[in-house]
Formats: structure tokens, C-alpha cells, sequence
């Protein structure tokens, strides 16, 4: 795997897992929805192993391509998780904000579909 492919590799790898605790209801992804819901905290700590999830994809990646993992400050780490938390945010809007407009949207256009159906 060449270096570009690699770096493309990364970065669709971080939208996926940035926006899988907002898009999907299983915990973790292998443990079923809780009967009342995902809580708000599950999402964010499920957010969070994904982002350590995808710096170890990045480190191993950097190991696979140079033979070694160069040291980082902590400027790296608050970097890399300002721009997880900004690929994160398609799917925060989804699950917050766009799914109560589309419903509100149907149930809207229902309703306006069954008025016309009775006259």
C-alpha cells in the first residue's frame, strides 16, 4: 500500500468510526439497543475508543510504512481530536436536529395526503 492510498485509507476510516456512535444503535456495535434507548454518554464513550481505535490504526500504519512510530506531543492528540470530533458532526446533526425536521416533514405531508384523499 502506497503512501496516498494509505492517507485516504485513514481518513475514511475516521468518518466512518467518527459517525457510528450517532448512526447506529447497537452498543460497541456487538452488544444489542438497551430497552430504553442509547444514552447520549454511551455515544460519546463509544466516540472515544473509536478515536483510540483510529490512532492505533494510524500508528500501525506509520510503523507499516517507515519502520517506526515517531513520538508525538500533545498538540497531535488535541489536533487529530478536534478534526474526529469535526468528522463526527454529520452524524450528530443526523441524530439531533435532521431526523425531528424529516419527521416532522412526513408527518406533515401525511397529513396533508389524507385531507386530499377525503375530498
Amino acid at each position: 500500500m502506497g503512501e496516498n492510498s494509505a492517507i485516504v485509507l485513514i481518513f475514511l476510516l475516521a468518518v466512518v468510526f467518527a459517525n457510528l456512535p450517532w448512526l447506529n444503535e447497537r452498543v460497541f456495535l456487538v452488544a444489542p439497543e438497551p430497552p430504553r434507548g442509547k444514552r447520549e454518554w454511551i455515544r460519546f464513550a463509544e466516540w472515544g475508543l473509536f478515536y483510540g481505535v483510529m490512532t492505533g490504526v494510524g500508528f500501525g500504519l506509520e510503523y507499516a510504512a517507515t519502520g517506526e512510530i515517531y513520538p508525538q506531543g500533545w498538540e497531535y492528540y488535541v489536533t487529530t481530536l478536534c478534526l474526529f470530533a469535526v468528522a463526527a458532526l454529520p452524524g450528530f446533526i443526523w441524530r439531533h436536529d435532521l431526523r425531528k425536521h424529516l419527521r416532522r416533514q412526513k408527518k406533515r405531508s401525511d397529513r396533508l395526503r389524507t385531507a386530499e384523499d377525503r375530498s
